[in-house]
């Protein structure tokens, strides 16, 4: 299990994944402009690895520069689809290798999402995993149906809405949560109840006026290109779906949860750095301080008065 960050880790983890391909890459596309990476794809049809990229329909004012990514991904030698219009967008991010390892990305092969925003992805060698994403490339390029059997691989619309909320129920302690646009009233409701059974609730991104008495911060010092979720300290959901209606019920979107002590270490770190940067962390920071040194003085105090009486 590996967890990409942005901006630290760049392409550069992409790049290697692809160059170790000796047999299938399957790519899906929302936004893409990284001439590096589309020369690696290309290299890896030179080597005799078979590339198939599934390139969204639509990607509202990009999708000029997506259908010239096409023509020269063809010529290339690339095997392109595009994905059908039944949803309003296909907004997914996944990097298949050799059928065997899984990214699942919440940012774009975009030179913003990677070296400008924080992002992350996560990738997993979990054969039943790695397995149904396969079975999603395979419905989403033939214009097929997906039906969703594997629940820690979120799926919008089919599973994620389930998902998520069943990720939230189960925090005892806390939510540590980065989200662009948290509006999902149920999604709220469920926060909601959380935070009154006492979870300690974090938003770094942005929140609704439907959640209001949330913890929401905006993102320090950078832009914000990420959906991540870590309950507990125990299980990280990245994906590319926040919790907002339309992106659980209408778009396709692609999401992962993994039960993993580094990964969810990993994120900790982050989000706490991340946290720490902004009024509220600053502020709790200095709280944490003034009360070691006033239980520091306390301890000074008890022991003076120790040795007066002794």
């Amino acid at each position: 299990m590996d967890l990409i960050v942005q901006p630290a880790d760049g392409l550069t983890p992409i790049i290697v994944a692809i160059k170790k391909a000796s047999k299938q890459i399957d790519v899906t596309i929302f936004r893409f402009d990284l001439k590096d990476l589309q020369k690696a794809l290309e290299s890896a049809v030179t080597r005799g690895v078979k590339v198939h990229a599934l390139i969204a329909h639509t990607v509202g004012s990009g999708g000029k520069r997506l259908r010239n990514l096409e023509m020269e991904l063809l010529d290339a030698g690339i095997t392109v689809s595009r994905t059908d219009d039944d949803l309003v967008r296909y907004h997914n991010k996944m990097l298949l290798i050799d059928k065997e390892v899984l990214y699942t990305l919440g940012f774009n092969f975009a030179r913003l999402d990677i070296e400008k925003s924080r992002s992350m992805g996560v990738a997993t060698r979990n054969p039943k995993v790695v397995a149904e994403a396969e079975k999603l490339f395979e419905a989403d390029s033939t214009r097929q149906p997906y039906t969703s059997s594997c629940d820690s691989f979120l799926v919008s619309p089919e599973n994620a809405r389930t998902g998520l909320a069943k990720l939230i129920r189960r925090a005892k302690k806390e939510l540590l949560i980065y989200d662009t646009n948290v509006s999902d009233r149920q999604m709220i409701k469920l926060l909601h109840d959380r935070a009154k059974a006492g979870v300690d609730i974090r938003v770094i991104g942005k929140v609704s006026k439907k959640g209001e008495g949330l913890k929401a911060e905006k993102m320090p010092g950078m832009r914000l290109h990420l959906r991540a979720i870590l309950r507990d300290g125990e299980e990280v959901f990245i994906g590319s779906m926040s919790l907002r209606a339309l992106e659980l019920d209408k778009r396709r979107e692609v999401g992962l949860i993994v039960k993993d002590r580094t990964a969810a270490r990993q994120f900790r770190e982050v989000f706490d750095q991340d946290w720490a940067k902004i009024e509220s962390g600053k502020k709790a920071e200095k709280d944490k301080e003034k009360e070691k040194e006033k239980t520091s003085e306390e301890k000074k105090d008890d022991k003076a008065a120790a040795a007066a009486t002794s």
